[in-house]
């Protein structure tokens, strides 16, 4: 399968507006164009990656996953588990030059609340969220939520912080329309080009944490004078970019350019992410045909992970995983538990059969295509031809990633601009177990894009947060698994674990699920 396609004019991303040039400049090729600024609004990746430059968070994560005070100078849990006391940072400051303030953080959290499924998690459990004092967060609780700091440090979608006015006076539902955070690097909007280019500078204000850093945890420092985002639509001009020292970093390049990258003395490969992507495709539960699950079970059976995952990364097949289900607990018990829905295949004519059963009348399927997103290309490519094998009409749309992260928020039928599926990935570090697995939630129109709606899972993730014992844990993350496979929130793809390529002329990029651009030094 061709992966590659020649854009014109994908040369001219390298050129860069002439403001502000350093004698550091750190020139990085996300894995998608930069669509949007506000990674509350959207779960894209590109989004959240540039998010935690820009902004904080009051827990990070070191490479491990595990949570660890960011913004936080410390915490205390009081009243048995349900009351916690949340002390900012001394020198904590917002890019337009004034204090970040604890009530800033209530109004962050407050509208994150909103939007993120976790969020919903946190509200419903939640008495009240006060700001006692400039620097004092208090978190009234109904009952004991040992996991909050886990809560509070995933990153997609993650609670990243902004001022006060910013947050209560943005809808959830809308995007920011200004781009202010306390972070390492401020960002330069008057530099940006959407799709194309965004710089960012070290803040001057940014006070690091004195302990190692580690993932989005820990000391962020910013040893580069501007870090510049080169969005290249073309993996094959990307990979010559690197080669020829145009650029610095690229963040995933497709696996079949790898043999030529490895080829040259000045360039490293590696994976940076050693916990990878569940590729998926998610349905729209609200339209017809994809609101019924007996027809997301035939979808389901006429898609062979390892076809999917072989167009992905053919170039890297030690990157890829499958069969893969819903979690990633590393509990057998659990993460094979009803795997025989993916590893027994069907033939054709069988499933054929499951598609008329489900009472599919022929209508038509609107595929939301990502064209600017080769991992999501090549996936869709490979969905909407064995869709097709089995009689699903398919209406392929192509349409870059932004156009994508626009159209999906749309609860609209079809006649009326609505959609009925899309490719896009979710990190693995977020399935290790149900509490951050967003996509796994099924409490319909509050769930994450797709609404599906579960009480079957709803019931077992909610019992599961209110228990202790671990074996009693494992039986119900069993039951979600095993309830997935009934009702398809969405259809896993496989699992892959890209590769990153960075020149010899920069410091190895820390590890962790996302790219970071602090503790990285060019020579």
């Amino acid at each position: 399968m061709k992966r590659r396609a020649l854009l014109t004019g994908a040369a001219a991303a390298l050129a860069a507006p002439a403001i502000g040039a350093a004698a550091k400049t750190l020139k990085f090729v996300p894995q998608s164009p930069l669509a949007s600024l506000d990674p509350v609004w959207t779960s894209a990746m590109t989004t959240r990656n540039v998010g935690f430059m820009i902004y904080d968070v009051l827990f990070g994560r070191d490479e491990h996953m595990n949570p660890k005070p960011q913004m936080l100078a410390g915490y205390t849990i009081e009243d048995d588990g349900k009351r916690w006391v949340m002390t900012l940072r001394p020198n904590l400051w917002w890019h337009d030059g004034e204090k970040v303030l604890a009530r800033d953080c209530v109004a962050s959290l407050n509208r994150w609340r909103q939007r993120d499924p976790g969020g919903a998690t946190l509200s419903a459990r939640l008495d009240s969220l006060d700001a006692t004092d400039d620097r004092t967060i208090v978190l009234r609780l109904k009952k004991p939520f040992p996991a909050l700091p886990t809560l509070l440090s995933k990153f997609q979608t993650a609670a990243v912080m902004v001022p006060q006015r910013i947050a209560q006076g943005t809808d959830p539902y809308k995007q920011m329309t200004e781009t202010i955070g306390s972070g390492p690097f401020r960002f330069l909007s008057n530099e940006y080009v959407i799709g194309s280019h965004a710089a960012m500078i070290p803040f001057d204000k940014y006070v690091p944490r004195d302990e190692p850093a580690s993932f989005t945890s820990g000391g962020h420092r910013v040893m580069v004078d501007r870090v510049e985002w080169k969005m290249i639509p073309d993996p094959a001009t990307a990979a010559n970019a690197l080669l020829t020292g145009e650029v610095d970093w690229l963040e995933m390049p497709m696996p079949d350019l790898l043999p030529m990258l490895k080829k040259s003395p000045n360039i490293v490969l590696g994976r940076l992410d050693d916990y990878g992507f569940i590729s998926q495709l998610r349905p729209n539960h609200l339209n017809a045909p994809t609101s019924n699950a007996a027809f997301r079970r035939a979808m389901m059976a006429a898609i062979d992970q390892r076809e999917v995952m072989d167009g992905v990364m053919g170039g890297d097949p030690e990157g890829t995983l499958v069969p893969m289900g819903y979690l990633a607990t590393g509990k057998p018990e659990v993460d094979k538990a009803g795997i025989e829905a993916l590893t027994k295949r069907k033939s054709v004519a069988e499933i054929k059969e499951m598609v008329s059963k489900s009472g599919y009348k022929g209508e038509k399927l609107v595929l939301l295509h990502t064209s600017d997103q080769p991992f999501y290309n090549a996936a869709t490519l490979v969905v909407a031809d064995a869709l097709t094998k089995v009689g699903i009409d398919i209406d392929d749309q192509v349409m870059d990633w932004g156009t994508v992260l626009q159209r999906r928020g749309s609860k609209a039928p079809l006649d009326k601009g609505g959609w009925s599926l899309f490719v896009s990935v979710t990190p693995v570090p977020e399935y290790r177990d149900p509490l951050l697995g967003s996509l796994l939630r099924g409490n319909g129109q509050d769930a994450w894009i797709g609404w599906p709606d579960s009480p079957r899972i709803e019931a077992a993730y909610n019992t599961w947060l209110d228990t202790a014992e671990e074996a009693e844990k494992t039986r119900l993350e069993r039951e979600i698994q095993i309830a997935a496979f009934d009702s398809v929130p969405f259809v896993p793809l496989g699992r892959y674990m890209p590769r990153a390529a960075w020149s010899k002329g920069i410091t190895a990029p820390l590890k962790g699920p996302a790219p970071v651009f602090w503790n990285v030094s060019k020579g």
